[in-house]
């Protein structure tokens, strides 16, 4: 698929963004993280920030953007209105568990319940969106068990990277927030790395054979190509990128999303709060070149079964 930069820059800031509520309303219900003005208004700020740019960015890849809200309707069978339907509800708990928190410095009682709501509805988000790939059976390399957990386990490790130097930068960091950001990179990694083994090694169902219903007779190949040059369609749904340059954005990505972060997490363990800040910037910003890379790849190695008409393997 040829890779979108709106739908790009959606997918990894909405996910840091509710990923980094997610955990804040979690932190602060639980008592872990105690209520602060000054950190609420940056934190939940820079939350709804990356949420609503990513939101703001995603009507830009669609060809009637003033029509968005029409998707909003097939929320029965659409996982892409489902995302929408969650996100917008998820803003009502969101605002008055950041009232809560910032006008009152209170998160018990009917805040402790909006920040509970809050977390479930960010990640049921989060959820939708994977699923709005997931769901696609035509396209194998995101129609698999790994494509939604990934999606979800991304957002909220970038969004527990983007806590550490935040709180640190109002004296409440917590050696809990990097151990945690530590078992979500590793889990990422995990994840990422089993979807990269998963689409590299199962091969397409379908071919020419299985699509003509001609398998049977033997191997199936085409007379002719369709088109003399390449038409839109071949253009979006047949992106290809070289073998050669995947290994090296794979590796580009398992640096600056996993290594990097793990490695600077594992020194502010290591090295106490006054190392949180700096350590935690530089690897929330290694982190956003590698999602970013992470997500090209995503796209930019699916291939839909329509290529199959071209003559092309899938």
């Amino acid at each position: 698929m040829h890779p979108a930069y709106s739908v790009i820059f959606f997918t990894t800031a909405s996910g840091a963004g509710y990923g980094l509520l997610a955990l804040l309303a979690v932190f602060g219900a639980a008592g872990v993280l105690a209520p602060h003005t000054g950190f609420g208004v940056v934190a939940i700020g820079c939350a709804m920030a990356l949420i609503g740019a990513g939101l703001a960015a995603s009507t830009f890849h669609l060809g009637r953007p003033e029509r968005a809200l029409n998707a909003f309707s097939q929320w029965r069978s659409s996982w892409l209105a489902r995302e929408g339907v969650a996100a917008v509800v998820a803003f009502a708990p969101a605002l008055v568990f950041a009232a809560g928190w910032i006008c009152l410095n209170d998160v018990s009682g009917v805040f402790a319940w909006a920040a509970a709501a809050t977390a479930f509805m960010t990640l049921a988000t989060v959820y939708c969106t994977g699923m709005i790939y997931a769901s696609l059976r035509p396209i194998r390399q995101w129609h698999n068990a790994l494509t939604m957990p990934t999606y979800v386990t991304l957002g909220l490790m970038t969004g527990a990277l983007l806590l550490a130097p935040l709180s640190a930068a109002f004296g409440l960091y917590r050696p809990t927030f990097a151990i945690l950001a530590l078992v979500l990179v590793v889990a990422g990694w995990l994840m990422k790395r089993a979807y990269w083994r998963h689409i590299d090694a199962t091969p397409s169902a379908s071919s020419l054979g299985t699509a003509t219903g001609l398998s049977a007779f033997g191997a199936v190949r085409m007379l002719e190509a369709p088109h003399t040059e390449e038409n839109f369609i071949m253009r979006e749904m047949g992106f290809q990128v070289a073998r050669k340059h995947a290994r090296k954005l794979r590796l580009l990505a398992t640096l600056c999303l996993f290594v990097a972060p793990f490695v600077l997490m594992a020194l502010i363990l290591a090295l106490g709060a006054a190392a949180a800040l700096p350590f935690g910037v530089l690897a929330v910003v290694l982190a956003a070149v590698g999602v970013a890379t992470e997500r090209w790849l995503f796209f930019a190695e699916a291939t839909h079964l329509s290529m199959i008409y071209y003559g092309r393997a899938v």
